[in-house]
């Protein structure tokens, strides 16, 4: 058993004053020429002013941030008709998505997982929009549980999770409606897989645990007013549900007290239903954590960690003993052992102590597993409950390994096992001999032994020694042609270790360069890693960034003018902070549903629960002045030359609303001088990108990929291999 904290968040405007606009925006019907080969929609340009401490700071497109006007949604539908005119007109995109179609077309089965009388797994006959869930029972007989194909037409619903009662006869499941956060709560049963109540509605942000077979704990916002899409959600609750009543009685287990609000709220049985845990946040880093006995009928809640100075949440429990994950006093984080009975930190003792690699903890079949991220690769330690090293898990490879844990009474476990060019494979784990066995190997079609995938180090611009990836064919001169893509994320203690994708795939088959730097901001060295990337060293991360660029081009991988920067959500910051700060690094800029406006992102839905990584405008002068000098939105240059650039968003996106990428596009569109093309993609009815139809991911990786090869000057596909 692990449990893992979500989180998100929000901040007031202290230091900000706006002034409205007072014409109304208009989307004109004729197009403006902007440079010699692209026209735009003329986008209105309003009066919005913000003051922050004595600046004046213009907000000329405010309007966009109204997703539910007629304005936004005419500006959108005029964005799309000049972006899809353009890639239409790419000579080779239908021969990439084509193939990318026929690469994706292959059955990928999960790990399977025992709920009750019945072993549940997911497939995908190939080109699902959405993975169907399976169950077999004890006689082998297999059918269909759930199919999300059949949630909506267009295979934009999906199954975002789904949790059994203790004894496996009853399910709850939630899903997702046009990729929005907001989720519903569906509860069956799992035998006759018949509704048994009315949908929970407007969930967040949350898990689902079970207490026993009666009801279970889950949190939500309240629903907040005006764009459900856009608008605050500062006040997370964690709620109980008991089966069979109404969810307007449910009570509020923790939160919605106007003395203290959290914006992350969690709750989670333990496994022997004994211990409630919760959860408290207010950014994405550093949690409380709390303990009520649920033995005892009135059992009170017991703070086991008071402040969040530290991310520590539980790992399992022997009895009374609980064993909990913690970078207290350890950056690298460690395991520590305490009774519940006096739970708190002063009487913490080491269980499994602080390395000089970061650890990650899992628990199965009555033993914990210790994963180190060894320089972004994966080492597994196995340990009994007594603190005995059983042994070094041995793993199939250089890579990274997934889900190795499950229920304590299991006999015997799987996880997962992938690189960059290596499918990812199921094995399967005897807890016992320590000997691990091919479960599920990938049938996706494509050849690892073809490719090459190395670990290199480079220098950024203050010394700092980075780690990374670099994956391409065999045999590659070195010639500074090769068509490469960088990734990168850089934020919120997120770790890039190796894993397949088959869109990643087709890019090297084309005979591309696929390259992920693991730049600061991330977790792949601890905290201090993470830390030297948030806020007044933001720019560690976007230097990082360049140099990887740099180190690239200078090795002769590639050039500038074969060069696309790739990355999503705080990764598109990365990306817009990098093509703004150095336009001249790369070819191409592929930005996806970024964090661009970093003056007001704290405004949006949970947004100001971001605030450990970025800091806000709000904080102070010295803060706000950061900000604005690296915000991409606020940094197009007049009369710049700026690189082809492709924004990719989802009108429904939620966690980072699409207003940041809308901005940016207009400003690049209104500023940009060269002859690249400034495009925004506005999927619809797509969010952040969990639970995106397969057929909705074709289509976005053939035109990013016709995009990037037509503007690196690739006429014909046959000249890359």
């Amino acid at each position: 058993m692990r449990f893992m904290i979500t989180m998100a968040s929000v901040a007031v405007l202290a230091a900000c004053s706006p002034q409205q606009e007072t014409s109304t925006p208009e989307v004109a019907e004729k197009t403006t020429t902007v440079n010699t080969q692209m026209t735009y929609p003329t986008t209105f340009r309003g009066n919005v002013t913000d003051e922050y401490f004595g600046t004046v700071v213009a907000d000329p497109y405010r309007w966009l941030e109204d997703d539910r006007s007629e304005e936004t949604e005419a500006w959108v539908k005029k964005q799309n008709e000049v972006t899809f005119d353009y890639l239409e007109q790419i000579p080779y995109r239908q021969e990439i998505e084509e193939r990318l179609t026929a690469m994706w077309n292959y059955e990928k089965i999960s790990a399977p997982f025992k709920e009750g009388d019945y072993t549940y797994f997911y497939k995908n006959d190939g080109l699902q929009n959405q993975s169907v869930l399976y169950r077999t029972d004890a006689e082998g007989n297999t059918e269909v549980f759930l199919d999300p194909n059949t949630f909506s037409e267009d295979g934009t619903t999906s199954l975002a999770s789904i949790s059994f009662s203790k004894d496996g006869s009853i399910a709850a499941y939630s899903i997702s409606e046009g990729g929005s956060d907001w989720r519903k709560i569906i509860i069956i049963d799992a035998e006759t897989k018949e509704q048994l109540e009315p949908e929970l509605v407007d969930v967040k942000f949350s898990g689902i645990s079970w207490y026993g077979n009666e009801g279970f704990y889950y949190s939500s916002y309240d629903k907040p007013e005006g764009s459900e899409l856009s608008a605050k959600t500062d006040q997370h609750k964690l709620y109980y549900h008991e089966l069979g009543t109404e969810q307007a009685n449910d009570p509020v287990i923790f939160g919605g007290t106007d003395a203290e609000k959290h914006r992350y709220v969690g709750g989670y049985v333990s496994e022997d239903d004994n211990y409630l845990y919760i959860t408290a946040a207010v950014s994405t880093s550093g949690n409380k954590l709390f303990i009520k006995d649920l033995s005892q009928e009135n059992g009170e809640l017991v703070t086991v960690q008071g402040h969040t100075d530290a991310d520590t949440y539980p790992l399992d429990n022997k009895g009374s003993t609980l064993y909990l994950v913690t970078d207290l006093d350890a950056p690298n984080k460690r395991v520590v052992t305490v009774d519940a009975s006096n739970p708190g930190q002063e009487n913490w003792q080491d269980f499994i102590a602080e390395t000089e690699n970061v650890l990650s903890v899992g628990t199965g079949a009555g033993y914990i597993f210790a994963e180190y991220m060894v320089d972004a690769i994966s080492k597994v330690e196995q340990y009994d409950f007594d603190g005995n090293k059983v042994r070094d898990v041995t793993l199939p490879g250089v890579g990274s390994v997934g889900g190795l844990g499950g229920k304590a009474e299991a006999e015997e476990l799987y996880y997962t096992f992938t690189n960059y060019n290596t499918p990812s494979t199921i094995y399967k784990f005897d807890p016992e001999t320590g000997e691990s066995s091919v479960y599920e190997k990938s049938k996706a079609d494509f050849d690892s032994e073809a490719y090459v995938s190395k670990q290199i180090f480079y220098s950024s611009k203050d010394g700092t020694e980075v780690p990374m990836i670099i994956t391409h064919k065999k045999g590659l001169e070195l010639d500074g042609t090769t068509p490469t893509i960088l990734y990168g994320y850089g934020g919120f203690n997120v770790s890039l270790t190796p894993s397949f994708s088959i869109t990643n795939a087709l890019w090297l088959e084309m005979g591309g360069v696929y390259a992920v730097a693991n730049l600061r901001g991330g977790g792949e060295y601890g905290k201090a890693w993470h830390d030297a990337g948030t806020q007044m060293q933001k720019q560690n991360v976007f230097d990082d960034f360049i140099a990887a660029g740099e180190y690239l081009i200078a090795e002769g991988y590639t050039s500038s003018e074969r060069l696309a920067v790739r990355g999503g959500s705080n990764g598109g910051l990365l990306v817009g902070a990098v093509m703004t700060q150095r336009p001249d690094l790369m070819q191409v800029a592929l930005p996806a549903v970024g964090v661009l406006d970093m003056l007001r992102y704290h405004t949006f839905t949970a947004g100001a629960g971001w605030a450990y990584d970025y800091g806000t405008a709000e904080d102070s002068k010295e803060m706000f002045e950061y900000l604005y000098g690296y915000s991409p939105v606020h940094n197009v240059e007049q009369g710049e030359s700026y690189p082809a650039t492709l924004i990719t968003t989802g009108d429904h996106d939620d966690r980072v609303v699409p207003a940041h990428s809308f901005k940016f596009a207009a400003e690049l569109q209104a500023k940009n001088t060269g002859p690249n093309p400034q495009l925004i993609r506005i999927e619809t009815n797509a969010g952040h990108g969990a639970g995106t139809p397969v057929s909705k991911t074709i289509e976005q990786y053939a035109d990013i990929y016709g995009f990037t090869l037509y503007n690196m000057g690739v006429k014909d596909l046959a000249e890359l291999n």
